[in-house]
């Protein structure tokens, strides 16, 4: 039978929960992080993300989906009062979510991408702001890209703030971390020998960097052909590293003053570029 709790106060339980929100040295130790929302929650599920706790809003009645959504999963619940559960999702009482979901991380292995003929994969190398991190990661899922990586000292992809902007894409679309180009391209390599696991020998991934100086306009390069699509941080772009890695560098073409674009709307602008060119072969 499903374990049922009851939580009526900020105690040390509730102190753990608040911790995954806030402390992500914390939330890494635990691999657990906390999720809201319809859609998100119901993604995770049906993506087989494991739901290890339901917290549930004690005070009211709950809908149809909330109670679809204990029915259907294993998963510990525990009930709070209102206040307590507008807290964890950082909302004001009267807008209390009914249900928040405690998830495990998945295991940071590249081999969750996966590598084939017609790949179309994106790094984002140490994004600051967790917001443009969700946003590249619902873009890189809308346009048919077949996973994101994540280089160096970057926002945290389980931070709230990054899983808030990703709108559930980040359940559907594999994102994996890595701490440097190295680790990347070493897993590119085994993929095109065929001695790993992926199974994307003979792929002949393109690796394409973006750059308001690059050398090739978006519109001129075949996204056709097997691409992994590097776009660097904010604030100073590309790491060396990556830059040395690039075998092309590609620009948007752009008018009026604007010198170039955030990051995560550059990414969108090259991946609906790369799901244009595909949708016409």
């Amino acid at each position: 039978m499903r374990a049922h709790q009851r939580v009526a106060s900020r105690n040390a339980r509730f102190q753990q929960w608040q911790t995954l929100l806030t402390n992500r040295q914390k939330r890494q130790r635990a691999g657990r992080f906390l999720v809201q929302g319809v859609r998100p929650i119901t993604l995770a599920a049906e993506q087989g993300w494991r739901i290890e706790e339901l917290l549930v809003d004690a005070d009211r009645r709950l809908s149809h989906w909330a109670q679809d959504t204990i029915r259907d999963t294993d998963a510990e619940v525990i009930h709070l009062p209102s206040d307590l559960l507008a807290e964890l999702g950082e909302k004001d009482q009267d807008a209390a979510p009914e249900l928040l979901a405690v998830l495990a991380m998945p295991p940071d292995d590249l081999t969750r991408v996966p590598v084939a003929p017609d790949f179309l994969g994106v790094v984002f190398d140490r994004p600051t702001q967790p917001g443009n991190l969700g946003t590249l990661i619902r873009s890189a899922d809308a346009f048919g890209a077949g996973g994101v990586i994540v280089t160096g000292h970057a926002a945290d992809v389980y931070d709230p703030r990054t899983v808030r902007a990703s709108t559930g894409s980040l359940f559907g679309l594999p994102t994996v971390r890595a701490q440097s180009h190295r680790d990347v391209l070493d897993w590119l390599a085994r993929a095109e020998t065929g001695n790993g696991a992926e199974a994307g020998a003979g792929t002949g991934v393109t690796v394409v960097g973006t750059d308001e100086d690059g050398d090739t306009d978006i519109e001129d390069y075949d996204f056709c052909a097997p691409t992994l699509i590097v776009v660097g941080n904010e604030t100073v772009g590309m790491s060396t590293g990556w830059r040395e890695a690039c075998d092309r560098v590609l620009s948007i073409p752009m008018r009026g003053t604007a010198s170039s674009l955030n990051a995560a709307n550059a990414a969108t602008v090259v991946l609906y570029e790369a799901a244009r060119q595909r949708r016409r072969t």
